[in-house]
């Protein structure tokens, strides 16, 4: 049987799933990036550290790159030398996270 996960994806297959995560991009077919806007540092920081959580669960790891107050992700799978569905799995999950700390952040605004 295939296992799907780690097969590389085509293009077609590339482009079906960037449609379903606005703001990612595609870089050469080899890898997807996105990069997420935050009130200050600290904020930026705990955001990566709940990533780096679900990277532990799922044991696939972005290249995550902190500046200031935005944090790029960068997912690619090397066991395939480019794009496989653990990408856009992750990619998902990586904005789950992000909606949440989106509304965190929401609620936290209009207490008072």
């Amino acid at each position: 049987m295939l296992n799907t996960e780690n097969t590389k994806l085509t293009t077609d297959i590339i482009s079906e799933n960037l449609r379903r995560l606005p703001e990612w991009a595609d870089i050469d077919e080899l890898k997807i990036n996105k990069t997420f806007k935050f009130i200050n540092f600290i904020e930026a920081l705990s955001f990566v550290n709940q990533v780096g959580k679900l990277a532990e669960k799922c044991s696939h790891h972005p290249d995550i790159h902190i500046y200031f107050n935005q944090v790029n992700i960068e997912l690619w799978s090397h066991d395939v030398q480019g794009l496989s569905l653990k990408d856009f799995d992750m990619a998902r999950g990586i904005e789950d996270i992000f909606i949440v700390f989106r509304t965190e952040e929401v609620l936290e605004s209009t207490t008072y």
